[in-house]
């Protein structure tokens, strides 16, 4: 069986421009620090740069939000957290700036804003390369007075949306009482939930999706996938240890698998090998095209080819990036979707 029919992707990809998301995790932002090398100081043998530009980048949970505002106009809401420091307003002041709704975001004066700060260097002998990078973050869970603020913000929010993100980086905000308050709400309102998430995937259970990478569901079904029979099995353990209806497997340079509650196991392969920048961010922007095509009532498997589409577009840009539907739609026109079988 051939993947997909062209003009049915290109015409499915109009319609995850409606879905209004609502994301839920752990939200962050990336700071690019640059500079020029000037020489070696003489207080310590380290390099000293002069400053050129610093760069704001919505990164983790908050970039499947930008991503998701990049493509339905934005049309998505975040509920996460941030301190009451130095890089919370900048945090909301980028969320602004990208089209995501901040009226459910908590201020948790007892946590800080998640940041990585990234420093970078160049000189005209060479290009910009990473020298350091700062991580202001904690990895406790929510204070008792946070969660409740964001429990009742769940609540509150899902029953306006199509569609909901649990985007989970392991930095406390979803705790397991936050977990099973999104996923309760979306099925009492018949919502699609989707969970991009690294491990602890048994406290997802009931979610409509997962989206785990293929490490991590090696680690959760307790074997390497080394061939088709193996990676079969484990998408079938996947479907029924988490209670879901379908599980989005990303596997790197060999694609996608998609796994659906009655069987249907669909292979998705790499749509761009050859201009790879950076993957960073990529899964937050493979999420969000799945979850806007889910919630826009596209079946798994064509959510799943519209989410790689979005990845070979991402990853031609350094650090998080997004794309739009005219950049879809025109990756779309290229990939000779008869040729390939899935």
């Amino acid at each position: 069986m051939f993947l997909a029919d062209k003009e049915t992707i290109k015409m499915e990809i109009t319609k995850i421009k409606k879905p209004k998301i609502l994301v839920i995790g752990d939200a962050a932002i990336d700071e690019m620090v640059y500079g020029n090398t000037e020489r070696i100081s003489r207080e310590a043998p380290v390099l000293i740069l002069r400053h050129t530009k610093t760069k704001i980048i919505l990164g983790a949970a908050s970039n499947a939000a930008h991503n998701i505002a990049a493509i339905n106009g934005g049309k998505v809401s975040i509920i996460s957290t941030y301190g009451d420091d130095y890089y919370g307003p900048i945090l909301l002041q980028a969320f602004e700036d990208a089209k995501v709704d901040t009226s459910y975001m908590v201020k948790a004066p007892e946590r800080p804003t998640t940041v990585k700060t990234r420093i970078s260097g160049s000189c005209s002998q060479s290009v910009t390369q990473q020298i350091v990078r700062i991580d202001r973050e904690t990895r406790e869970n929510l204070c008792k007075e946070t969660e409740d603020k964001i429990c009742e913000n769940i609540e509150k929010a899902i029953p306006d949306f199509d569609g909901v993100i649990l985007s989970d980086y392991h930095l406390g905000n979803l705790t397991d009482r936050v977990i099973k308050t999104a996923i309760a709400a979306a099925k009492k309102h018949n919502k699609v939930i989707v969970a991009d998430v690294q491990k602890d995937m048994n406290r997802y259970k009931g979610v409509t999706a997962m989206t785990p990478n293929q490490p991590d569901t090696e680690k959760f079904v307790g074997f390497f996938i080394k061939d088709e029979e193996t990676l079969k099995a484990a998408g079938k353990k996947l479907i029924e240890d988490a209670d879901s209806e379908s599980m989005l497997i990303t596997r790197g340079g060999d694609g996608m698998a998609v796994f659906e509650k009655d069987g249907t196991f669909s292979p998705i392969p790499v749509f761009n090998k050859t201009d790879v920048f950076d993957v960073t961010g990529a899964g937050d922007t493979v999420v969000a095209t799945f979850t806007l095509g889910l919630a826009a009532g596209l079946s798994p498997k064509h959510a799943a080819i519209i989410g790689n589409l979005a990845a070979s577009i991402v990853i031609r840009s350094f650090g998080c990036a997004t794309t739009n539907i005219k950049e879809l739609i025109k990756t779309a026109d290229k990939i000779k979707f008869d040729k390939i079988r899935g």
